[in-house]
Order: structure tokens, then C-alpha cells, then sequence
């Protein structure tokens, strides 16, 4: 069974970059770029494992997370927060909202595979 992820990432290079190198790595990858649309396609897509942006146009990917756990049907869903401040109080408010992890942009290939293999498996 092909795994579906879920990115969500306003800069289209890194968008296209994490679509190629999670769709080699044997998922199924949904993009979108913007905030305001997140919350009504996570719902309706269902992935089994969301990668999502800090900052985004029409809303942010914490009042996404916060939102999403709020809500019983996705409050499990496994969440990878990408920023590119990779500044500490970002980390520490991805982690009070409920994140299941944390990545600073640049990241390695490598990185984001491992870290979408913890949460959901190959």
C-alpha cells in the first residue's frame, strides 16, 4: 500500500524538490501553496502524513497544526513542520501545538526521507 503525503509549501522549487525526492522514495505526494485551502483539502485527501510550512499565504502552518488537532478526525495525524528561520521559539510552538516533528530548511535529501519513514514507514 502506496503511503500518501501531503505538502504543503509556498516556494515551488522547494515544493517540486520535495515532491521528487519523496515520490522516488515510493509515495504518493499532493502539493499546495496556499494556507487558506490547507485545512478543507487535508480533510478530504486524507494523507497518512502531512508536511507542512511555517509561513504560507492565507494562513500559517501553525494555525493549520492548531486547528488540525483541534479536530478528532486528523488530531493524530503525523505532522512535519519545514521552516526556513529554524529559530528555536519555532520549534518550541511546533512542539506545543502538537508536531510530530521539526525540519529547518536546507535539509538533506536523506532528511526528509527518514524523517517521513519515522512517522508513517517505507
Amino acid at each position: 500500500m502506496t503511503r500518501r503525503v501531503m505538502l504543503i509549501e509556498d516556494e515551488p522549487n522547494i515544493s517540486e524538490a520535495l515532491r521528487f525526492i519523496l515520490t522516488r522514495g515510493g509515495y504518493e505526494v499532493s502539493t499546495l501553496a496556499d494556507g487558506a485551502l490547507a485545512e478543507a483539502a487535508i480533510l478530504d485527501q486524507r494523507p497518512d502524513v502531512l508536511i507542512l510550512d511555517v509561513m504560507l499565504p492565507g494562513r500559517s502552518g501553525f494555525d493549520i497544526l492548531a486547528s488540525l488537532r483541534a479536530r478528532g478526525e486528523t488530531a493524530d495525524l503525523p505532522v512535519l513542520m519545514l521552516t526556513a528561520k529554524g529559530q528555536d521559539r519555532d520549534r518550541q510552538a511546533a512542539e506545543q501545538l502538537g508536531a510530530s516533528g521539526f525540519m529547518s530548511k536546507p535539509f538533506s535529501n536523506t532528511e526528509i526521507l527518514a524523517q517521513v519513514r519515522a512517522m508513517v514507514g517505507p
